[in-house]
């Protein structure tokens, strides 16, 4: 009796391993096999009946149902968080993909070979692969851009281009309560530190984070989170705010108008953006303060010291104290790297001693409230990082500690309406998000 041997499928290491990765694959080809061996013990004679000629019947059976991404063919689309020694090799094989000519093509093209750069560990990487390990297409975060750079087959090769995220806006309602500090508060609560930052930035003319914050203060914060394909991409708007300290209750809502600039106003509708901020820097302290007479620590000499310092560290975002117009970005003798903003009326500020200047920063740039314009630095006179900040008016120095500063124009009559119908939601929310710390702390 001849009897023909049939090799059903033969894998090499390589297909093993692109099964593992590839889990439906895997079940898909398994639960194949395991049907056709099932048909062929199904027609297996009995023992005792060996005169009966054996015949091996091979049903082709109907494939699972995998899922399709790519119309006519079957496409896996996997994602991997980038790790601290990952390149683009290491990222591929962990997808999952084996595709020598797509690796050959993002290391000689120009735009594709800039995507090693923009791996920065926690980002996602994303894949579209078939079964066997040949790429479709793969998205690289860019790294402060709503963007990814992708590279994907076309024809008989591969191309790359930047693709705009279609980001969709979600709400979220959290809140927490103070123990140590609000940042401890805010990472127990599971809050970006941008929302904090922002938290800040709106009660920050009301309250001083550093010394003001008393144990058992609560919070409540409804903002904005921007996700792409349902992952969090990054921190929105904080739409609506409460901070209860020392049993002093401020609310803070996010209203924009039908024309002009939105802003943050208190539950009345009193604006709560000051014309000018109390500090150009964030979370720093005054190492000198304005005197019409202080020892100089260079020029060992006594003489009036015209603004305020603010110790920090090298490096540390100097901000716009106002909206105003750069009227000078350059070097200027004592004061090193030296920034003055016109700003409004008879009103300018002066930053001294910068390491460098923000991106944009050059004569006659406009910027608005709040913007990064330099970094803290020890250029010119100075024995230490630090920044030296001046407040003039008419061009003449004067203690920004002390002096009256002007207010920010108040939200107008005819929006009052518009937004005690906007914040009524908002309000709702908030009142949820200081349900649950009350909850929590039972």
């Amino acid at each position: 009796m001849d009897i023909k041997e049939s090799r059903i499928l033969t894998h090499s290491h390589p297909t093993i391993d692109r099964l593992r990765r590839h889990r439906w694959a895997a079940a898909a080809i398994g639960g194949f096999s395991l049907l056709g061996m099932v048909a062929a013990f199904a027609v297996a004679p009995s023992a005792k009946d060996a005169t009966v000629k054996l015949t091996t019947v091979l049903e082709k059976l109907p494939a699972p149902s995998i899922t399709l991404l790519d119309t006519g063919s079957t496409v896996f689309l996997r994602e991997e968080r980038v790790r601290r020694s990952d390149t683009i090799a290491s990222l591929m094989h962990r997808l999952g993909i084996y595709d020598g000519e797509a690796l050959d093509f993002i290391r000689s093209n120009r735009q594709a070979k800039d995507m090693a750069r923009h791996l920065q560990p926690g980002n996602t990487v994303s894949a579209r692969a078939g079964a066997w390990g040949d790429l479709h297409s793969l998205y690289v975060e860019l790294p402060g851009k709503d963007a990814l750079l992708v590279v994907e087959r076309s024809g008989d090769g591969f191309v790359a281009h930047e693709q705009a995220l279609q980001l969709e806006s979600r709400t979220v309602v959290k809140s927490g309560e103070i123990h140590h500090s609000l940042f401890g508060a805010t990472d127990d609560a599971d809050i970006p530190d941008a929302i904090a930052m922002q938290m800040v930035a709106i009660f920050g003319s009301e309250v001083d984070f550093h010394r003001d914050l008393r144990k058992g203060d609560r919070f409540s914060l409804v903002y904005e989170t921007l996700t792409y394909r349902g992952q969090a991409v990054r921190s929105g708007r904080i739409l609506a705010a409460e901070l209860v300290n020392d049993q002093n209750v401020l609310q803070a809502y996010w209203f924009q108008p039908e024309q002009g600039e939105g802003a943050y106003h208190a539950a009345d509708g009193s604006s709560l953006r000051k014309a000018f901020l109390r500090s150009p820097i964030e979370f720093s302290r005054i190492s000198s303060g304005f005197s019409g007479a202080r020892f100089h620590p260079i020029l060992r000499t006594w003489r009036a010291h015209k603004g305020v310092d603010y110790a920090a560290r090298t490096g540390t975002g100097i901000l716009a104290v106002a909206d105003g117009v750069v009227e000078t970005a350059a070097r200027e003798r004592g004061y090193g790297n030296l920034i003055v903003l016109k700003h409004q009326g008879s009103y300018s500020t002066a930053y001294g001693h910068l390491k460098n200047f923000a991106q944009g920063i050059r004569k006659g740039a406009r910027v608005r409230q709040g913007d990064t314009i330099g970094y803290v630095g020890q250029t010119g006179l100075a024995t230490g990082p630090h920044l030296h900040y001046e407040f003039r008016v008419k061009d003449k120095p004067v203690d920004p500690l002390a002096i009256a500063l002007p207010i920010a124009i108040p939200l107008g009559k005819a929006h009052l309406a518009r937004f005690e119908a906007a914040k009524q939601k908002l309000r709702q929310q908030l009142a949820m998000a200081g349900e649950m710390t009350l909850a929590t702390a039972e």
